[in-house]
């Protein structure tokens, strides 16, 4: 079985995805550490990634190719980002079966709900507790990969779209 999810993750359009992936987030831990508080999000597939803020081009692009220097040079941590939507998959999914086996067996009177409702929130909570780190590993082993290979950045476009800066960076191999 592990063979099969392997040879799944190392398919070409896969692997393509993962290493954007991880280049997008590398990137946008740089471009975190130079714009503080700026609002930013990215979202990538196998021609590149997006970047969507108001950071100017100059930087996207600064910071994309630093971003794969670094990782090349075994940064590979630079891949796994805390907002990543692997983490919020998790943490929602752990805490929706939290809650849901909490509440099973309750029986059909509302007052039995109600009862374990305390129950359910404590369980909640600590499901999204673990989520954290559960969802930085299924980062690491499935969503992003720290280990950019021959990736290239081939250049970065930038315009507004619904009002919103988006920056595409662009890459092959």
């Amino acid at each position: 079985m592990a063979g099969l999810l392997d040879s799944l993750l190392n398919f070409e359009p896969i692997s393509r995805i993962r290493r954007n992936h991880g280049l997008e987030h590398a990137t946008l831990h740089l471009l975190a550490a130079r714009f503080p508080r700026m609002n930013m999000a990215g979202y990538s597939n196998t021609g590149g990634f997006w970047i969507l803020g108001e950071v100017p081009a100059e930087a996207v692009e600064s910071a994309a190719h630093e971003a794969l220097r670094r990782m090349r040079a075994g940064e590979q941590n630079l891949a796994v980002h805390p907002n990543c939507g692997t983490n919020f998959v998790t943490g929602g999914a752990l805490a929706g079966l939290a809650g849901a086996l909490t509440m099973f067996g309750a029986g059909p009177r509302l007052r039995d709900k109600f009862e374990r409702l305390s129950f359910a929130a404590m369980f909640a909570t600590l499901a999204l507790i673990l989520a954290q780190p559960l969802g930085n590993q299924l980062q690491r082993r499935f969503t992003t990969s720290g280990e950019p290979g021959n990736l290239e950045i081939l250049g970065v476009e930038s315009a507004v779209k619904n009002g919103i800066p988006v920056h595409r960076v662009s890459t092959r191999g």
